[in-house]
């Protein structure tokens, strides 16, 4: 347990600078804000404005961008993957923070510059989390023994903290994080978390990262009731943690990346570019195909609402874009104009992107006959695969006693078989909610709300959200 709440002169003494508790609550929109009543209050204290997002609108690139003040053309995160064009490899959900250009403008540096080597930050999952220069950090990093168990496990900066979190919160809830069972246990434990580090690092800016909206939003989409509950849930969680900080002298912004919006199905782009000649598999000795990239005429990285596509030959990229602009549930296909005048133009992007119509999204799936999908498409994989597949969020509704298959496999994993748990399907039609494109409208997008009522605006844009900040922390 936690110690009794410190009075504000616990926490506040920072050489004149305001303490920050920056709360990132993906999913959270203008529109959802009456259903998470004690956030939306913190906002009434101070001011709510509409925050606009970049494209992509996905977790990574926006984190870059509101850290950085810069786009993703300057700080290269063009995703949450991107292929590698030396290692001829897709890379996706990559944690260190050297992958992020721009070192010298991230907010912690900039924050120095400004107040001095007495201005500190921790970083509570926020991804490119490892080596970040901040002075404390805990990200999920699992750990994988040789026989193919996945362990729950953190990260920390510095390692002392992993045995000082476990040992009073218990083990990160990984498998309440991402997955089937994915829930309001991840989010409260992280919740927890930060109150102990900000407790006892006492930093000027606290970063925490709450994804629970994330998984019921996809799941069953927005406006549905498990949507609404999980709103209830959040609002419980990351307003307990708000209340607490502003109570305690700090300044309390709450943010998001994006907003989530209706779909009813995936589109299929590998599928039709495999279709088209162009996308190349390699055929494995046990009867899977694997997605060959470095063989590839043009292939898709998948991510949410927008896919990077990768043209082997620059004399085929009409071709390709002709291909791609025909297919149903395509609603856009940028090309390298497009590409620069949304801020992506940087060498991990793509040679087109395709950005899915409203209410559709992308699948990552390549083969075309299933007995030949790869072993991992059942299975909850987010490295392996390549590109973000949110059906992973649900175990396969064709499994009839799918709690019996997961406790058989389990056991036979704890006596020391290797074994799959493969208990994911492949139907893109379960899929409710979705992220990526721009949202049409400002209440669909990511919100930005402040304790601060000095700092008042309507609308922000991600590029200035580091600037803020800092200027938040100066009061």
């Amino acid at each position: 347990m936690l110690e009794d709440k410190p009075t504000a002169g616990a926490l506040v003494g920072l050489g004149g600078m305001k303490p920050l508790l920056v709360m990132n609550i993906v999913g959270l929109t203008p529109g959802l804000l009456r259903h998470t009543p004690r956030l939306a209050a913190l906002g009434r204290a101070g001011f709510t404005a509409s925050l606009e997002a970049v494209l992509p609108a996905v977790t990574c690139s926006a984190q870059a961008t509101m850290l950085t003040g810069r786009m993703p053309r300057e700080h290269g995160i063009v995703g949450n993957g991107w292929y590698d064009r030396d290692l001829a490899e897709v890379m996706f959900w990559k944690q260190s923070n050297r992958l992020v250009g721009c070192e010298s403008e991230k907010l912690w540096h900039v924050g120095r510059r400004r107040f001095g080597d007495e201005f500190t930050v921790a970083m509570m999952f926020w991804w490119f989390n490892m080596y970040a220069a901040v002075d404390a950090a805990v990200t999920p990093r699992p750990v994988y023994p040789a026989d193919g168990r996945k362990i729950p496990s953190i990260y920390t900066q510095p390692s002392s903290l992993k045995a000082d979190l476990q040992g009073s919160l218990g083990r990160f809830p990984l498998f309440d994080f991402w997955g089937p069972r994915a829930g309001i246990r991840s989010s409260a434990w992280i919740a927890t978390a930060t109150r102990r580090v900000m407790e006892s690092k006492r930093p000027t800016v606290t970063l925490c990262y709450l994804p629970h909206l994330d998984y019921d939003l996809q799941r069953f989409g927005p406006d549905s009731p498990q949507a609404l509950a999980a709103c209830r849930e959040i609002d419980r969680v990351a307003a307990d943690l708000g209340e607490w900080a502003a109570s305690s002298g700090h300044t309390v912004v709450v943010l998001s990346e994006y907003g989530i919006t209706p779909v009813t199905d995936g589109v299929h782009v590998n599928r039709v570019l495999r279709q088209a000649g162009l996308l190349r598999v390699q055929q494995v000795d046990l009867g899977w195909e694997l997605l060959d990239a470095g063989a590839s005429d043009a292939f898709a990285v998948a991510d949410h609402q927008l896919a990077h596509v990768y043209v082997h030959d620059p004399a085929r990229i009409p071709e390709v874009r002709s291909i791609l602009a025909a297919t149903p549930g395509v609603g856009e296909v940028l090309d390298h104009a497009g590409i620069a005048a949304h801020g992506l133009d940087h060498g991990r992007a793509g040679d087109l992107i395709a950005i899915a119509a409203p209410e559709r999204w992308f699948t990552y799936y390549y083969w075309l006959d299933d007995t030949r999908m790869p072993d991992f498409a059942r299975t909850v994989d987010i490295h392996r695969k390549p590109g973000y597949d949110p059906v992973e969020l649900f175990l396969d509704p064709t499994i009839r006693f799918p709690q019996l298959k997961i406790a058989a496999t389990l056991a036979k994993k704890t006596l020391g078989f290797r074994t799959l748990l493969d208990v994911i399907g492949t139907d893109a039609s379960l899929v409710r909610g979705s992220h990526g494109r721009l949202s049409d409208k400002p209440e669909d997008g990511p919100v930005f709300l402040c304790t601060e009522r000095a700092a008042a605006r309507s609308e922000l844009a991600m590029t200035d959200v580091r600037d803020t900040l800092l200027d938040l922390v100066a009061g």
